[in-house]
């Protein structure tokens, strides 16, 4: 038997090692898509469990008559808990107060914040120490600012109102149980104590902008705020846009601050809707009729990122 034919015969048609010798045989295929999710699935696993799951659960419990105490089961009763939710006059007046509280903490929260990053960008002396400073209220806890700011509140004994009677504007008040001051109060110190993450959101976004541009505009003689106006605002929007979403979020679903500086009071007048369910849920026991009040939060708030994710898509199409 000659070469030829051996290699006829053995199905080779070429060398061995060339392209026409390798087509009889098969390498296996990895699966991509299997290999991406087993990668995802330890960050994945946890949020199903820890997030997903209990917001199922919840808009489940939500078309229920679930209440705590009682001998019978459950039964299913369908919108009855919204429709309840439609004339709950209470509810609502807590979601108008949740409005105005988050408006009223988000924008002055950036406005002060994009001053303070600014300012930390200069190139100041001790500059590592301010920037230190400004994000210790970021690392306490929300119950100890609210401690402390009740104690800056306290009617006999507080700072603010020892302020107020050495400057001889009078006698000082009640700021957290008066009807007027309550909420102002309140929103002073959600500012306060959310503007930190906020500035070092800003001042990312500042240092990220390239010097060139701000040296470019110098020379030809563009002032401060037409340098902000047309380099840094430009450069800084889609971190603002997505600092102001998130924080307007965080903000409307605020508990812990409120519940300690007022428990909210007074006459409901700093009752957020939060705080309304969980007076719901584990005051009064109605489970069901609080998970209503939840998804109706739920909506809100999708709304909102609907509208911020619209904004997004559009400026970059825009870019």
């Amino acid at each position: 038997m000659t070469l030829a034919n051996a290699t006829v015969q053995s199905g080779q048609h070429g060398p061995p090692g060339s392209p026409r010798s390798r087509q009889g045989r098969r390498t296996p295929r990895i699966n991509r898509n299997a290999g991406t999710w087993f990668l995802v699935l330890p960050a994945l696993i946890p949020i199903l469990i820890l997030s997903v799951g209990p917001l199922l659960y919840g808009v489940a419990l939500a078309f229920t008559d679930a209440q705590s105490g009682r001998t019978r089961s459950t039964q299913w009763v369908g919108g009855l808990n919204f429709q309840d939710l439609l004339h709950d006059t209470l509810f609502w007046d807590s979601f108008r107060i949740g409005l105005v509280w988050a408006v009223g903490v988000t924008v002055p929260q950036f406005l002060l914040a994009l001053g303070l990053a600014l300012l930390l960008n200069q190139n100041l002396r001790m500059r590592w120490l301010a920037r230190a400073l400004a994000i210790i209220p970021w690392a306490m806890p929300e119950v100890v600012v609210g401690i402390m700011w009740r104690l800056v509140y306290n009617p006999d004994a507080g700072v603010l109102n020892e302020t107020v009677r050495d400057l001889g504007l009078g006698d000082g008040r009640d700021w957290l149980t008066g009807l007027a001051t309550a909420l102002p109060a309140v929103i002073v110190v959600g500012v306060w104590a959310g503007m930190p993450q906020t500035t070092v959101a800003l001042l990312a976004g500042l240092q990220n902008t390239p010097h060139e541009l701000h040296e470019a505009a110098a020379l030809d003689g563009a002032g401060a705020w037409r340098r902000f106006r047309t380099v840094t605002w430009p450069a800084l929007r889609p971190v603002a846009l997505a600092i102001t979403a998130l924080n307007f979020i965080w903000n409307f679903n605020s508990f812990a601050l409120v519940y300690v500086l007022t428990n909210g009071g007074p006459g409901g007048r700093t009752r957020l809707p939060m705080l309304f369910a969980y007076e719901e849920a584990f005051r009064y026991g109605q489970f069901g009729y609080a998970a209503a009040m939840g998804c109706v939060m739920v909506a809100v708030i999708s709304v909102v990122l609907a509208f911020h994710l619209v904004g997004r898509l559009r400026g970059g199409e825009d870019q």
